[in-house]
């Protein structure tokens, strides 16, 4: 039997707020209810995070009257490097989501890296997407834009 591999994708942005403003913005649930999973046509209704390792994260995006369930658990947090967290939509199977921030001259890099299951992997473009537009709205959050990276 053989199993299929996860599939790898990696988004990378620049910001020039400080990477510890940036990481916090992940584990603020006020903040993060403005970008994270929100969709500009849904309704952010339920964002509650226990920021520690085991700890977990809810968002719930009402969209168009049916209610999206993002969770997931907390496996590293190294503040402001990296965070790293079980990621799963409405129960599927759970996927692996890390953050790995470097501090610049002025700001930070921000490299996110989702480990798609396989039964997933045909979605990895809409993935990359999803999170390049989070990405943009954290950028919008912490009061700037973000720089995309081009792909190496």
């Amino acid at each position: 039997m053989t199993t299929k591999p996860y599939v790898e994708v990696r988004v990378t942005r620049r910001f020039s707020a400080s990477p510890e403003r940036v990481f916090d913005a992940w584990l603020d649930a006020q903040q993060a209810a403005s970008w994270m999973f929100a969709t500009p046509t849904g309704e952010m209704v339920r964002a509650e995070i226990d920021a520690r390792v085991g700890g977990t994260f809810c968002f719930v995006d009402r969209r168009d009257g049916e209610d999206v369930e993002h969770t997931g658990e907390y496996l590293e947090i190294d503040r402001p490097r990296r965070l790293v967290f079980t990621f799963s939509v409405d129960s599927s199977e759970a996927d692996r989501v890390s953050i790995d921030i470097v501090p610049l001259e002025t700001g930070c890099e921000l490299t996110l890296t989702h480990e798609l299951h396989p039964v997933w992997a045909e979605y990895a473009s809409r993935a990359e997407e999803g999170w390049s537009t989070m990405l943009d709205g954290l950028a919008q959050a912490l009061g700037e834009r973000s720089q995309p990276l081009p792909l190496e």
